[in-house]
């Protein structure tokens, strides 16, 4: 009787990945974006549409969103962007159950509080927009001085030769369970950190009349107050489009170890001896 040489288990490890403040920083800020998010949208629902350029003329929106009637004579929602007018009934516009149907920008369902209330969804937005840009400020500050948070999402030398190979593996849904992130984490969360999030930031604190008067320059360097609120809404939404992604990639790239890794701080990495086993996850 002959011997067969028995096959090698993939062996993995559970690494610290998250640290305590990272993971609280995490959770408190998901919860004060959907805050800014459903009161933002019950701001503009106030006034639902966006200008350009200082002394904007406000009969020539860029954008707004609305109702009228149609050609049946029964109303409607609409998006008008720069002239052009998409159908927008039962979502943005004019929304609403069946037979109560009402003319609001966005549903009740998407604004905090539910209700069309101003003065109501303006606090919630400006309490959760404190704590978020202090939080966010703290965040910056922590991530230049820890050398963990510079190796976890700076860009180091030679990594940039790696972006081809990296959007390769990820078109293919095969993510490489390591303890750093990839070249495409990193920038991604470099241009949120750095760019995103602080030009949220700013364009608010430009809207607001105290800001305003303190330091007028921020309503120059946006191209005046109405910019700054265009600049705004764009960016909340492609904040979004991040947060949809972000949980997409989450859910294929293994939703367990991705939630311990930001929950617990624990992340089971590959060992060397199984850097090519196909099975593979991403944080």
């Amino acid at each position: 009787m002959s011997d067969t040489p028995s096959q090698s288990k993939p062996s993995s490890q559970v690494v610290k990945r998250h640290g305590l403040t990272t993971r609280l920083w995490h959770w408190i800020n998901a919860v004060c974006l959907l805050v800014l998010l459903m009161s933002g949208l019950q701001i503009f629902n106030a006034h639902p549409s966006l200008y350009w350029g200082n002394g904007s003329d406000f009969d020539n929106p860029i954008m707004t969103i609305g109702a009228q009637l149609g050609d049946d004579g029964d109303p409607m929602g609409y998006m008008a962007i720069a002239g052009w007018q998409i159908p927008t009934t039962g979502v943005l516009g004019y929304s609403g159950p069946e037979g109560a149907k009402q003319a609001r920008a966005f549903p009740a369902w998407a604004t905090l509080p539910d209700s069309q209330w101003l003065s109501l969804g303006r606090q919630w937005h400006f309490t959760a927009a404190w704590v978020f840009g202090l939080l966010l400020v703290g965040y910056l500050v922590y991530s230049i001085i820890s050398r963990h948070r510079r190796r976890l999402i700076g860009v180091h030398r030679g990594e940039m030769s790696q972006f081809g190979h990296a959007v390769a593996e990820h078109a293919k849904l095969r993510f490489s369970r390591v303890r750093d992130y990839n070249i495409i984490q990193k920038l991604t969360y470099l241009l949120v950190l750095a760019v995103l999030l602080p030009l949220m930031v700013l364009t608010g604190l430009t809207m607001a009349p105290g800001i305003d008067a303190a330091w007028p320059w921020l309503t120059y360097v946006f191209g005046g107050r109405q910019s700054a609120r265009t600049i705004h809404f764009i960016s909340a939404f492609s904040l979004i489009g991040f947060f949809v992604v972000h949980v997409l990639l989450v859910l294929v790239s293994g939703l367990f170890n991705n939630m311990r890794a930001m929950t617990t701080g624990g992340y089971r990495v590959d060992t060397p001896s199984t850097s090519t086993d196909k099975e593979r996850d991403h944080g």
